[in-house]
């Protein structure tokens, strides 16, 4: 998680419950080091330690030892310190999986933008999966249709166009033919025409 989501007492209820986590230290933490382990300078790996925290309140909530990483980036060229419960994976390891954080963000992100998953109606693990698998069915079928169609336009334009026209007894290629409105207009007779004076 990004660093703007440390929140020590969250931390350790995640930590008792089982789960590990990897997150950023911010720069004022206030913690020393308990162990040094051996560390791996050529894949960028700083120090690996294992620290304690020492913050009146930060030590409250999280009194476990925790792990901290340091990692110089070769590409930014930024020193990055990563903070983790994790002790048993490599720190190259535990620094991949901070990298992998984005793309877990970019996957909901482009879950909302295309799916069009505003909100979950339901909370639990199966409700979430199943309105996760009929909204990557339905996107899946318009992919199939705009293959077969060889149409154009965006799938998300096809998904605007079917969400406007699902209930019309409409063949589906008729709904995606790009007709021009004033053929309409004009074969309806009896309609009448704002601009012929």
């Amino acid at each position: 998680m990004d660093r703007g989501y440390v929140d020590f007492a969250r931390l350790h209820v995640l930590h008792l419950a089982g789960a590990f986590f990897v997150t950023r230290a911010k720069s004022n933490m206030d913690a020393h080091r308990v162990y040094s382990a051996p560390t791996d300078r050529t894949a960028g790996i700083v120090c690996d330690q294992t620290i304690a925290l020492d913050g009146h309140y930060t030590s409250q909530h999280y009194p476990e030892h925790l792990r901290r990483i340091r990692l110089r980036d070769t590409e930014t060229r930024r020193t990055l310190v990563f903070l983790t419960n994790q002790f048993g994976l490599p720190a190259a390891t535990i620094c991949a999986l901070y990298k992998s954080r984005w793309q877990v963000e970019l996957f909901f992100k482009w879950i909302k933008q295309h799916l069009r998953i505003k909100r979950f109606f339901g909370t639990s693990e199966n409700a979430v999966k199943t309105q996760i698998w009929i909204a990557v069915s339905v996107y899946v079928l318009v992919a199939i249709v705009k293959k077969r169609l060889t149409l154009d336009a965006s799938l998300y334009t096809l998904l605007q166009i079917l969400s406007v026209t699902l209930f019309e007894k409409i063949p589906i290629d008729q709904v995606f033919a790009r007709d021009d409105p004033k053929d309409h207009t004009s074969q309806i007779t009896n309609q009448l025409n704002l601009f012929a004076y």
